[in-house]
């Protein structure tokens, strides 16, 4: 391992150095055989293990491991997933594609779909270590590419963290030569409006070595918009702010956070699209030389959000939501009634789930309203960002 890379050992992937002895401790982990046979209950375990051992870097376990399973994964759980934008990015170029962030686990595993069908790399994904519960998770999290986010800590730590996430960053685009998935923002939208997280920016601006404007444009930021027709974490966002409305301390649990993993990746999300944006290096580095570092990063963030809101993908239930939420009829001719039928039934199903006591008929309707905003949300800042009459796309 270099000393650059070793100055990141404790965050970044697992070096392809010591890459088996890792999967060599994972596979005798409990907690791995669990998750593959609850996934894969047909598996044949042993001879599973067998072939994780014989495999012999990151890069093959994603294309050969991962990509398989993620594909299986894609074809159970949804109708499908496209892209589309890919001619924005160039095929031997780095890039820091950052996203609005919908499901916890397969937002990047499912780009990184689009980039192996498209013959690219898969990109080195940012994880918060606040999900990595257990010690094999954060094993195989690490032998999967992905770079540890460091959540928690007092002011210094949290400072000290983000500085070296930033320098990793930098590394990993102009040294590594790879790319990195980042979110826009700590934590989901809860309710789809995706804003990006000044702090984000200002973390990937504190490294590199010139102006924050340079520093940003060194490591090629690459909006990506990600829709999901049906978000199967709904009714649990929708629940949280019931929670908050009874009590605004609440805080989710772990296994709160493991049942939303658990959720968004076993259950059905319909249509999945990511729209690929233009790189903004070019346009950050016409920012005016003069303006101060406040206003690089509040005009790095306005970049971001139009790229992403001007790119969702808009599907009946998106105007229906709309309607439903502003009780009129502006979309109508987009859907039909029996879309409307359909996503009422749906929306009442979700909410059939919530574990709550005591929900009261205007708890209920104040959690529909919410569900109604999730779907609203993406059309409401689509229009705001493309200032364009809409066509419902099929």
């Amino acid at each position: 391992m270099s000393d650059e890379l070793q100055k990141f050992a404790e965050i970044a992937p697992v070096d392809d150095a010591h890459f088996h002895e890792n999967m060599a401790r994972l596979v005798k982990e409990p907690g791995l055989e669990h998750a593959i046979k609850y996934v894969m209950p047909d598996v044949d375990y042993p001879e599973f293990v067998k072939f994780l051992l014989s495999v012999k870097d990151k890069h093959t376990f994603q294309r050969e491991v991962m990509w398989p399973f993620m594909e299986m994964l894609a074809k159970k759980t949804t109708s499908g997933v496209s892209v589309s934008g890919m001619e924005n990015i160039e095929q031997n170029k780095q890039y820091t594609f950052i996203t609005n962030h919908r499901d916890i686990v397969l937002d990047a595993a499912f780009l990184n779909i689009c980039f192996f069908r498209a013959g690219r790399r898969a990109s080195e994904v940012a994880i918060g270590s606040n999900l990595l519960i257990f010690d094999w998770i954060s094993t195989l999290v690490r032998i999967n590419n992905c770079f540890i986010v460091k959540r928690g800590g007092r002011r210094l730590e949290a400072l000290d963290a983000a500085k070296e996430l930033s320098a990793y960053i930098h590394y990993a685009i102009n040294e590594k030569h790879e790319s990195v998935w980042i979110a826009q923002r700590e934590g989901r939208a809860k309710d789809s409006s995706d804003r990006t997280q000044e702090s984000l920016i200002k973390m990937l601006a504190l490294e590199g070595g010139g102006t924050a404007a340079q520093n940003l444009e060194s490591i090629n930021l690459c909006p990506v918009s990600i829709t999901y027709e049906f978000d199967p974490n709904d009714y649990l966002k929708a629940r949280e702010f019931l929670m908050k409305k009874r009590d605004p301390e609440f805080k989710k649990s772990q296994r709160d956070d493991l049942f939303s993993m658990e959720t968004g990746l076993l259950q059905f999300k319909g249509r999945v699209h990511f729209s690929i944006g233009e790189c903004l290096t070019d346009r950050i580095a016409a920012i005016d030389a003069g303006a101060d570092r406040a206003t690089v990063l509040e005009d790095v963030c306005r970049m971001i959000d139009t790229s992403i809101h001007s790119r969702y993908k808009i599907y009946a239930i998106n105007y229906i939501a709309h309607d439903l939420l502003c009780g009129d009829h502006k979309y109508e001719m987009l859907y039909t009634a029996a879309e409307k039928e359909a996503f009422e039934a749906y929306v009442d199903h979700q909410l059939d789930k919530v574990e709550a006591t005591d929900v009261t008929a205007e708890e209920r309707e104040f959690m529909k309203r919410m569900m109604y905003t999730m779907y609203a949300n993406p059309l409401k800042n689509k229009v705001e960002a493309s200032k364009g009459a809409l066509h419902h796309e099929a």
